[in-house]
């Protein structure tokens, strides 16, 4: 463990990429939902407006000039087919939640989506009393690129957001996380870099979770990156 790396209380996740593999159904509810209005997405509108960005951002991008019944429209399309597919969970990540819950570690959910899938996720993955916070998509008034959701989470957690380790998996997601001052994972290739993760890697598959006779313990991302994460107290 890298002598800079800080000490983390808190592990935050994303959803939409890390927690569930939703990226076709993101894609095509957006481009279904254009169509209904005559509209064509493209993969530069997706990269850019899409992944990563709360629903009213890309409505904003995309269909600004749009009467407010036909972006009612797309809108009610896309939350419809997302919150009705099937999903399936990012490898590993069910198992990761688990443990880091087995060794009492806090764990927070941070995403721009709606309760009702935010409530399928979690039941899917068996972790309904693994969250001790969640922050979603109408609890900021500025959603991810912005530092706001993970600082909100922090702050309901009573610790500072640099005390957090964040997995995202977008570039809005991880500048978010970074912004706010969190020590950042990717989950994806080497792009999210850029955007400021320390890290990335393809999935939990290989992440760990070691308990120590302390009371903390180590959480293990792949070999050589490895944080010391503290219990938090309990709290009144």
């Amino acid at each position: 463990m890298s002598e800079a790396t800080p000490t983390i209380s808190a592990v935050l996740f994303d959803m939409d990429g890390v927690l569930v593999d939703s990226k076709a159904v993101i894609e095509r509810a957006w481009r279904e939902a254009a169509q209904l209005c005559g509209r064509r997405i493209t993969e530069e509108d997706i990269h850019n407006h899409i992944h990563g960005q709360p629903g009213p951002h890309t409505i904003r991008a995309l269909f600004s000039d749009l009467s407010r019944s036909d972006q009612q429209k797309i809108q009610a399309h896309v939350i419809h087919v997302e919150n009705t597919a099937d999903y399936e969970p990012i490898p590993g990540v069910a198992r990761t939640i688990a443990r880091l819950r087995a060794a009492e570690i806090t764990v927070g959910l941070v995403t721009s989506g709606w309760r009702y899938k935010i409530d399928r996720v979690i039941e899917l993955l068996q972790a309904q009393w693994c969250f001790s916070v969640i922050v979603e998509r109408d609890d900021v008034s500025r959603g991810k690129p912005h530092p706001d959701p993970y600082l909100l989470a922090a702050e309901r957690l009573g610790i500072p957001a640099s005390r957090t380790v964040v997995f995202e998996d977008t570039s809005s997601g991880v500048t978010s996380a970074v912004s706010a001052g969190a020590y950042c994972v990717g989950i994806g290739g080497e792009d999210l870099m850029r955007s400021g993760a320390q890290i990335t890697i393809p999935d939990f598959e290989n992440v760990e979770v070691h308990m120590r006779t302390s009371g903390d313990s180590i959480l293990s991302c792949r070999p050589g990156h490895r944080l010391l994460v503290e219990r938090l107290p309990a709290r009144a």
